[in-house]
């Protein structure tokens, strides 16, 4: 197995814009000839928008454009931008008397980090497109990733900046990568050596409480659990899938998602991930599904190792290297 950059994964673009002053951003996947897709939504309070066209009954086998976005449920009118993008240039499914591109969008809730009045619109994701042009893909404070925070089962207080993560490798012809927002409510953990990285912050913000444990706390009170989590991410692979068989590599790669955030997949979590495809080598769909749980894992380290300091939060750089 050898590590690429994403960029290598041909087929895709993939573009961030962001108000770093409102603290949200969006983040942009385009296929003009149209990828295949699977998805598996895990959390229990997702906020997403054309997700039935990856329904294995639904006609589509092949959408235009993915947009992980903030905002929330507000954020979902951003898709329109990559919508109008896409129409400038004559891109989408033929209907006879319209070309009509197909967007997924997917988002997580970053309203309080910033101004809970602002939030993606469709001139942020069209300016997202046109930074796909360019195609060189980041992590850290960007896109989807400049709202995001992690270990939030104590309150905004103790939380931690996180941000948009990105992993790719190459099994020979095969190449697999991942692009994710890390908004958990759980800790993050480096899945191969077990250690934390970043999460919920102990009393004076010198090291780490355990989440999990706090939660444990919760029990008898009559509160629910902290709003404002989901992490939403996709698979991209020169692999050659339907989107049934995407959908089975989406479902494994939460696995990945669940070694690498605990606690995950809540009640107020929107957990979702994408499994897009746009190429033709052949792999089995098992390999495939194990490679991707790896893939999003590594990705969502990359999400909070790239962090830097943002809206008066620590990131895990700044704990980990005390």
């Amino acid at each position: 197995m050898q590590r690429i950059s994403i960029r290598e994964i041909e087929g895709f673009r993939i573009g961030n814009a962001q108000d770093l002053e409102g603290g949200t951003g969006c983040t942009v996947i385009l296929c003009d000839e149209g990828m295949a897709a699977g998805l598996d939504i895990r959390g229990g309070g997702p906020a997403s928008r054309e997700s039935g066209l990856l329904e294995p009954r639904a006609a589509a086998q092949a959408i235009h454009g993915l947009v992980l976005s903030g905002g929330s449920a507000f954020g979902l009118g951003a898709a329109g931008g990559v919508m109008d993008y896409f129409k400038e240039r004559g891109i989408g499914f033929d209907a006879g008397i319209a070309r009509i591109p197909l967007v997924c969008q997917s988002d997580i809730f970053d309203l309080g980090v910033g101004s809970p009045d602002t939030y993606p619109d469709p001139a942020m994701a069209y300016a997202a497109c046109l930074d796909a042009e360019k195609n060189e893909p980041k992590s850290g404070n960007v896109g989807a990733g400049i709202g995001a925070t992690v270990g939030k089962i104590k309150g905004s207080s103790r939380m931690m900046k996180s941000g948009l993560g990105i992993y790719a490798v190459a099994l020979g012809e095969f190449k697999m990568g991942a692009i994710v927002s890390v908004n958990a409510l759980g800790d993050i953990y480096d899945v191969d050596t077990g250690r934390k990285l970043a999460g919920l912050l102990n009393a004076d913000h010198t090291g780490f409480e355990d989440s999990c444990q706090a939660m444990y706390t919760l029990t008898e009170t009559t509160h629910g659990m902290p709003m404002g989590n989901t992490t939403i991410g996709a698979i991209i692979t020169n692999g050659r899938f339907n989107k049934v068989q995407l959908g089975k590599i989406a479902s494994m790669a939460h696995n990945g998602m669940a070694r690498a955030i605990r606690p995950v997949h809540t009640s107020m979590d929107g957990d979702s991930i994408y499994a897009l495809s746009r190429g033709e080598v052949t792999v089995d769909v098992d390999v495939a599904g194990t490679l991707a749980a790896d893939v999003m894992a590594w990705a969502i380290a990359d999400a909070v190792l790239s962090a830097t300091p943002l809206y008066g939060l620590k990131t895990a750089k700044e704990i980990l290297l005390k």
